[in-house]
């Protein structure tokens, strides 16, 4: 994909601060990170999002995250959040599919989202929902 900002960072037309780079992924530095040491984590072939990558670049990346942890977790963090967004709706804002490693510390002020229970008997209706497309 030609316009992609991050194929262009994966093809070393725009300059990254490279973490780690092997054949098929790509590790470089946020340049707006929430904490020092955050990383993105890219598959240098393109996908749109995560629902649509090939799953063995899909576990080329997964690899890498959890290399990643443990390197910020011997640099003395306490935690690390990995995630993913998927589309507008999941705040997902370039369009080529990637990992956040977000180092944490304890009582770093980040927060998380609000979560509730299930309402009587919605919990099993979502179970059989997902079952029944789950692929």
């Amino acid at each position: 994909m030609n316009d992609c900002l991050f194929c262009k960072i994966a093809r070393k037309e725009i300059p990254a601060a490279v973490v780690y780079e092997d054949e098929s992924v790509l590790a470089f530095l946020d340049r707006s990170p929430v904490h020092p040491g955050h990383v993105l984590v890219i598959a240098k072939a393109h996908s749109d999002d995560f629902a649509s990558m090939d799953p063995v670049d899909a576990q080329a990346v997964i690899d890498t995250c959890q290399r990643l942890v443990r390197a910020l977790l011997e640099l003395g963090y306490d935690g690390a959040n990995v995630i993913t967004n998927i589309k507008p709706a999941g705040h997902q804002v370039i369009f080529h599919t990637h990992f956040h490693v977000i180092p944490r510390k304890t009582g770093d002020g980040l927060k998380t989202w609000p979560q509730q229970p299930y309402a009587d008997g919605d919990m099993d209706d979502w179970r059989k929902k997902l079952v029944s497309v789950f692929v």
